[in-house]
């Protein structure tokens, strides 16, 4: 029988996230993924090449809006699991105050913050309002034969619902990955690994780290 192994933290290190939650973000970040993709693909004719390498013109179909679904339901799992730290507080309205010291790599001049900062949880909800968008558009979209002859406008509507909602999911995503890649240092690694240097914590995330190494010297 094998035995998985699993490597205890150094007093150096501070648990950011459980596999359980990264495995939820990863879910759902590649469900998004392909749903970004396979809808660009049946926008414009002039990104359909993209269907050859999402499964075949016909499978794409299929699974758009299928996996749509699988992605909505996931998205408000992961409100419901990450509920408590997506709340917004009173050290949120001093970060968005001093926003451009976050933008420009100034973190010292920034109030310290729990878990996640504002702009992080604006993302979320960003994300999941133009999520319920795109699926109850999607879902005229997806059986327009429902629709009354009498209301047929809904269909249009769906139409320009469902885009307007999958351009701002579109511009979130591309904003979080520079921000988690690019600009925040150890950004990328916490979401792999689950790990952060008590010193990143305190730097970037301190009420968050001061609340957890409480509960865990309480516990």
């Amino acid at each position: 029988m094998i035995k998985i192994r699993w490597r205890k933290l150094d007093p150096e290190h501070v648990r950011r996230y459980t596999f359980h939650e990264r495995a939820v973000h990863l879910i759902v970040a590649v469900s998004c993924v392909y749903l970004v993709l396979s809808g660009l693909a049946l926008h414009t004719p002039f990104l359909f090449w993209m269907s050859t390498v999402l499964g075949g013109p016909a499978s794409m179909r299929l699974f758009h809006p299928v996996l749509g679904v699988f992605y909505f339901v996931f998205l408000v799992y992961m409100w419901w699991m990450w509920r408590r730290d997506l709340r917004f507080n009173q050290a949120d309205k001093g970060w968005m105050l001093n926003m451009e010291a976050y933008i420009t790599n100034h973190d010292d001049d920034l109030p310290p913050i729990d878990r996640w900062n504002a702009g992080q949880k604006i993302f979320f909800w960003m994300m999941m309002t133009s999520g319920v968008g795109l699926v109850i558009s999607g879902m005229v979209l997806w059986w327009p034969e429902y629709v009354p002859w009498n209301l047929q406008w809904i269909k249009f509507l769906a139409i320009i619902l469902h885009a307007a909602c999958a351009f701002v999911s579109i511009g979130g995503l591309m904003i979080h990955l520079y921000m988690g890649i690019f600009l925040v240092k150890g950004g990328f690694g916490q979401i792999v690994t689950g790990e952060v240097t008590r010193a990143w914590a305190y730097h970037h995330h301190r009420l968050w780290l001061v609340r957890v190494t409480k509960e865990h010297t309480d516990g």
